[in-house]
């Protein structure tokens, strides 16, 4: 019998090979995004361990840093959580609470922060509500596959399985949404947006030091 997180990684990499077939749909804003000056969407996650929390907990005391992960399978997300490494205590002394927001479910983040030595807590959105209500779409395979062989960019079926089998056997199984891009934002502790950071393609990493100034400003 599987467990949890088994039966979770399973459904998460079926998802991913759905998603990854059938191509990017969310290209373009319905609407516009929050902005900055706007007031940030506040949901209610789960965390790791499942409790449900509000988002604006994190901003109740201090401003907030919420970073809005890729999938749990991209080398992304790994060179993210090493500069996070680096950065956090930055954040920290300039007065912020950091948080993430990632595509797993309370098991799978579980491991993924343990694994990868994730310094702040995480919350789960494996539905994507949090990352349509910040106006983060999904991105074209340019801006994920530019650098990919041309039968991986075409997304053939004999590079496809090569590339998950590849991925299966570094421990890091493809799954949740390739095309869903990032994106991180500052609010102030009445809830106002004071940085709203889109990627423009998956490795589009912010400098630190404009999140410093951000979260500086949003503290006066």
């Amino acid at each position: 019998m599987l467990s949890n997180f088994e039966t979770q990684l399973k459904a998460a990499e079926n998802e991913f090979l759905e998603r990854w077939k059938r191509g990017p749909t969310r290209l373009r804003w319905s609407k516009l995004p929050p902005q900055v000056g706007d007031l940030a969407p506040n949901l209610k996650l789960p965390d790791s361990s499942g409790k449900l929390v509000n988002l604006r907990d994190f901003w109740s005391d201090r401003p907030a840093l919420l970073l809005f992960w890729r999938h749990y399978g991209c080398g992304c997300g790994l060179d993210r959580a090493k500069r996070l490494q680096k950065e956090y205590d930055d954040y920290i002394t300039a007065g912020a609470n950091v948080v993430i927001i990632g595509q797993g479910e309370p098991e799978r983040t579980t491991v993924y922060a343990q694994k990868y030595n994730i310094p702040c807590p995480m919350l789960c959105d494996p539905t994507y509500q949090a990352y349509e209500a910040y106006g983060l779409l999904e991105g074209k395979p340019l801006l994920f596959l530019y650098d990919a062989p041309e039968e991986l960019c075409h997304r053939d079926d004999g590079a496809t399985k090569a590339f998950i089998e590849a991925r299966r056997k570094a421990g890091r199984p493809l799954v949740d949404n390739p095309w869903q891009l990032q994106g991180e934002f500052v609010v102030n502790r009445n809830g106002i947006i004071h940085l709203a950071y889109h990627y423009q393609y998956c490795e589009d990493f912010p400098n630190p030091l404009v999140l410093i100034a951000a979260i500086r400003e949003a503290t006066a």
